[in-house]
């Protein structure tokens, strides 16, 4: 296991990830599979939130329950982490979405800014970075940066695939920073794609395979 990576095993996040790598799936599968593994992963990765007693009335009596103490927001990368954004919404329906558009350079194979929707002040309390694929790690480490800047105290990255390229350098990078995988793959080929991976996930959630 690498530092800060919780690679999750579950039974069905192994069968969908199986059909997700499939070359054959269509888009419109590929795209319900990335938001039956966000869901999974949104599960493992919010074990921790923190949670304030309530008094509410049942049917039948007066309980005691608990309900989310702690803001959260929700930062898809864009494009491929919107395909996230809904399946996390459902378990998560007060979380607050902000936007952040990077893309890979593909001459560097760094990240590019280029929308940034990050507010000066009042942060909130955990964000949960939202991308398929964690191959170098450029973007994530960018994203995660960008809130260490407005202040964010608690940090998560949840991607559907890694290579260990890009948990070693998330980890070096924003140790604080806990990354959730649903599989740490084998490497990344001289192109800086994850192999044995998934393709594109962008283009392959859009339909926009050159």
């Amino acid at each position: 296991m690498m530092p800060t990576a919780h690679e999750v095993q579950h039974p069905l996040i192994q069968h969908h990830l199986a059909k997700l790598r499939d070359k054959t799936t269509p888009p419109d599968e590929f795209r319900r599979l990335i938001q039956r593994l966000a869901s999974l992963l949104a599960y493992e990765a919010t074990r921790d939130l923190s949670t304030q007693s309530v008094e509410i009335e049942t049917p039948l009596a007066r309980v005691t329950a608990q309900q989310l103490s702690q803001r959260i927001g929700l930062v898809p990368i864009l494009r491929a982490g919107l395909g996230m954004v809904d399946p996390v919404l459902d378990l998560l329906p007060d979380a607050e979405v902000w936007h952040l558009g990077l893309y890979r350079d593909e001459a560097t194979a760094r990240p590019v800014e280029y929308y940034s929707k990050l507010p000066a002040h009042s942060p909130v309390d955990v964000a949960l970075v939202l991308d398929p694929m964690l191959a170098t790690g450029g973007s994530a480490i960018a994203a995660l940066q960008a809130l260490q800047r407005w202040g964010v105290p608690k940090l998560k990255v949840l991607a559907v695939i890694a290579a260990p390229e890009g948990i070693s350098n998330v980890a070096e990078a924003c140790p604080q920073a806990q990354v959730f995988v649903c599989a740490i793959d084998r490497e990344l080929n001289s192109r800086k794609f994850i192999v044995p991976g998934l393709g594109d996930a962008g283009d392959r959630s859009f339909n926009t395979l050159p």
